[in-house]
């Protein structure tokens, strides 16, 4: 019997796939399950999974190798999707297909399937990173295939094979959850005129409901890195951890937009990444006190670009190492403290300190100087404004003829 290798989640759709692919395929099915961040959401996974027909199951704990090698470059980066989105989703579908890989070449398997729509990003991501580590090993995308068209449709195939979903036809949210954020989507959201309900929320409280009082906090980065909070040193995984709880207490990290999916539809999402809007904030402010100004412009400009390469599922790319040098040279003296302020939702970077400090008081201050020459600027903004004044006279001379 041939197997394959299933990106298992113990939701609504992987949870189908399994006798899916028995019945359809014949294969012996190996359940894969990364645990990126979950939390409780793991506990009935293996069970689900062998009830559900897997003959075996993969439950590897990939939370420190998905902050450090994966959310953290991201981060340095300072890449953010068309504005909004921090690509939690995005940069953790490589990992997932990374692993996948590994665990069929361990197994033998011939196949790999995963449980992504073909309305969706996650079908490319999963595929562009099997086809970039191993080109031979083929893909189910069992979503471009069944019958079934829609989660009510999956919620009957579920019951008439006697498995438990974590959903209802009442309760139909598609959601992906990890260390670094959680996805809503579906339902009344697939209207964009309709607000996110307050019960929506799972890792922050409503902005309305937060403290009345603002909760500072100061993260110590070192090369761009985090790796303290409040002066108390943290293990990536912790760091995180602490943030998402100290953001989400203060409804800090919500955002719902309407994005435009790689595959050229519109859709409609709710995220909630608490911890994460508090790192991109420090570490933009603390950039912007120790990169210099073309530097710093040059990296604004690619992180555009740099997002919609993860957004798109290019992870395994010789642009994206090349990109990634780039930043890590940036990132040598992006080192120092950050204060930021979380008050009923907003979350602003209020001081920063760096040994790397290009700001110099002394050049910058009102006060009499002994260092700047305002005679200087004199000569400065002839020569910026020369070419004003030549296009200005040929003007006038047209105009007089």
């Amino acid at each position: 019997m041939e197997k394959v290798v299933l990106a298992y989640s113990g939701g609504l759709d992987t949870s189908i796939i399994i006798p899916w692919l028995k019945e359809n395929y014949g294969y012996d099915v190996i359940a894969y399950c990364a645990d990126l961040g979950q939390g409780e959401e793991l506990d009935p996974v293996r069970e689900k999974a062998m009830k559900s027909g897997a003959s075996k199951i993969y439950i590897d704990d990939l939370k420190y190798e998905f902050v450090t090698d994966y959310i953290f470059p991201v981060l340095k980066a300072g890449a953010v999707y068309e504005k909004k989105y921090l690509l939690g989703t995005s940069f953790a579908r490589p990992l997932i297909a990374k692993k996948m890989v590994e665990v069929a070449e361990k197994e033998g398997a011939v196949a790999i399937c995963h449980g992504a729509t073909g309305k969706g990003n996650d079908q490319v991501r999963f595929e562009l990173g099997i086809k970039a580590l191993n080109p031979d090993l083929k893909i189910i995308a069992p979503w471009r295939q069944w019958d079934i068209r829609s989660r009510e449709d999956a919620i009957d195939y579920a019951n008439s094979h006697g498995i438990e979903v974590p959903v209802s036809k009442e309760k139909i949210y598609s959601r992906d959850r990890n260390l670094w954020h959680i996805s809503h989507e579906g339902g009344d959201l697939e209207d964009p005129a309709n607000e996110p309900k307050n019960d929506l929320y799972v890792l922050t409280v409503p902005p309305e409901e937060a403290p009345n009082t603002p909760t500072y906090v100061e993260i110590s980065f070192k090369a761009g890195v985090p790796v303290a909070i409040n002066g108390e040193e943290m293990r990536p995984v912790e760091l995180l951890t602490e943030l998402n709880r100290l953001g989400g207490a203060n409804g800090v990290g919500i955002v719902s937009m309407v994005e435009n999916r790689l595959v050229g539809m519109k859709s409609r999402g709710v995220y909630e990444t608490p911890g994460g809007t508090i790192l991109y904030a420090a570490h933009e402010e603390l950039e912007r006190l120790t990169l210099d100004r073309r530097t710093l412009q040059f990296k604004e400009q690619m992180a555009t670009k740099y997002a919609e390469l993860i957004y798109d599922g290019n992870w395994f790319t010789k642009l994206k190492k090349a990109m990634d040098a780039f930043v890590d040279e940036t990132q040598k003296t992006v080192t120092g403290n950050v204060k930021v302020k979380l008050y009923k939702g907003s979350c602003v970077a209020v001081a920063s300190t760096s040994p790397y400090s290009l700001y110099m008081e002394d050049l910058a201050t009102f006060s009499a100087d002994q260092v700047y020459s305002h005679k200087d600027a004199e000569g400065f903004i002839n020569l910026f404004g020369l070419p004003l004044q030549v296009q200005a006279r040929l003007e006038n001379r047209i105009k007089a003829e």
